[in-house]
């Protein structure tokens, strides 16, 4: 079925709700024309597709379609081609899929227009080809019980149940769209308008032809008034970094051994006028550290809590500062999530700071760090003493509070 199959570069957006959830900010626009920092939400989403390599949008619409048709056009000022299929308010997900079957490629993103995730279009391809399922969700883990669970991922990386109503027992995990759909998928469905997700993922879980793409990055939506704010946070997109610390702010103790103590700290050399950059430039600077001293028995939590205070109250009064600190007091052989080369604090970081991990730097100085922050789908950026920390921090600022594209290519 799949043979010969190419990634994607059509993107389908389900766009045609009346956002009742939303009223009075939908009563004269459909709920993604919604705006934050003067761009409707529907627009951060084009932008994002056309970043992934997307050339062609197909966008579904009903409620107040006149709306977005005006404001996107045929897409040229994005430098997409936007297409519209415009059918009636009352029709479900099903019936606007069905209605515009011949206008989809054998291969495409599935999308609702009131989710936003970061992409990694590359890493998502990659993972589709490999289950060699028909369809492939994505689904945020939903370890922090941030909404109520409406799917399962068995341990074989296929769906194992899926439940719109999200009452099933063992969910863990939640639908996100951005789904990468084979056109087959459309026989799945019976001719009455109902819902797309309702009708064809069940089947397809009995199938077992129904894969997952699992990310721990929180997604932002205008699916609610009560998101807004959070979304609003999400979007303003206020640069920041995140650090490791020794080998990057001081000096490495050698191995298998710790900074217990103040004493034993050192700063690297324009490691303080680094931090002083950053905070004139109005990022966020967070810091991650693997501790494992504490789980050794080589230092305690106080002692840690100690030397922290001091290269805090060291960087601030050289005009720097510290927004956030994590550490891992594991040991190496812990299983925890949180020990690097594992993510686990810095999708912490990203959803206590609203940050969009694609845009923010990790800065380590060895082979774990750059793990990390692949798996965090994080730009990383390698310190030591041919490239300091005030050498990459230099060129991160430059142009000033913005944060500039070389964050992102790097």
């Amino acid at each position: 079925m799949l043979k010969d199959i190419r990634r994607p570069t059509q993107a389908v957006i389900l766009a045609g709700g009346r956002g009742v959830r939303l009223r009075p900010l939908t009563e004269t626009r459909p709920k993604p024309m919604i705006e934050f920092h003067g761009k409707p939400f529907l627009e951060y989403l084009i932008t994002l597709l056309r970043h992934e390599g997307f050339e062609r949008v197909l966008l579904l619409l009903g409620y107040l379609p006149e709306v977005i048709e005006r404001h996107f056009g045929d897409g040229s000022r994005w430098g997409i081609k936007i297409d519209y299929s415009v059918t009636e308010v009352a029709d479900s997900t099903g019936r606007r899929l069905q209605l515009a079957e011949d206008r989809l490629d054998p291969c495409f993103l599935l999308m609702y227009a009131d989710n936003y995730l970061p992409l990694n279009m590359d890493a998502m391809w990659r993972r589709f080809v490999s289950i060699g399922a028909p369809a492939m969700l994505t689904v945020y883990r939903n370890t922090d019980n941030y909404t109520r669970s409406n799917v399962a991922v068995g341990e074989d990386g296929l769906i194992a149940a899926y439940d719109k109503d999200r009452r099933a027992p063992g969910l863990q995990g939640v639908e996100l769209g951005f789904t990468i759909l084979h056109r087959s998928v459309m026989n799945l469905m019976p001719p009455e308008n109902v819902s797309f997700m309702e009708e064809v993922y069940p089947r397809l879980v009995e199938r077992r032809q129904l894969g997952a793409y699992v990310t721990d990055h929180r997604y932002y939506s205008v699916g609610s008034l009560e998101r807004l704010p959070t979304t609003a946070a999400f979007l303003e997109r206020r640069p920041a970094v995140i650090l490791d610390r020794d080998g990057v702010l001081n000096r490495k103790a050698p191995k298998a051994q710790y900074v217990r103590n103040w004493a034993e700290w050192e700063w690297l050399p324009g490691a303080k006028e680094a931090l002083r950059l950053f905070k004139e430039a109005r990022y966020r600077v967070v810091l991650v550290s693997n501790q494992a001293g504490i789980a050794r028995g080589a230092m305690t939590e106080a002692d840690l809590a100690a030397i922290h205070d001091r290269m805090m109250s060291e960087a601030r009064a050289a005009g720097g500062d510290i927004d956030v600190i994590y550490h891992c007091p594991h040991n190496w052989d812990s299983g925890c999530e949180c020990r690097k080369p594992r993510p686990g604090m810095l999708f912490k970081a990203q959803r206590d700071l609203d940050l969009d991990l694609s845009r923010t730097p990790f800065i380590g100085d060895d082979e774990r760090d750059g793990q990390a922050a692949e798996a965090a789908g994080c730009p990383f950026l390698r310190a030591d003493e041919q490239a300091p920390l005030i050498d990459i921090a230099r060129r991160l600022t430059e142009g000033g509070s913005r944060q500039t594209a070389a964050a992102r290519s790097l």
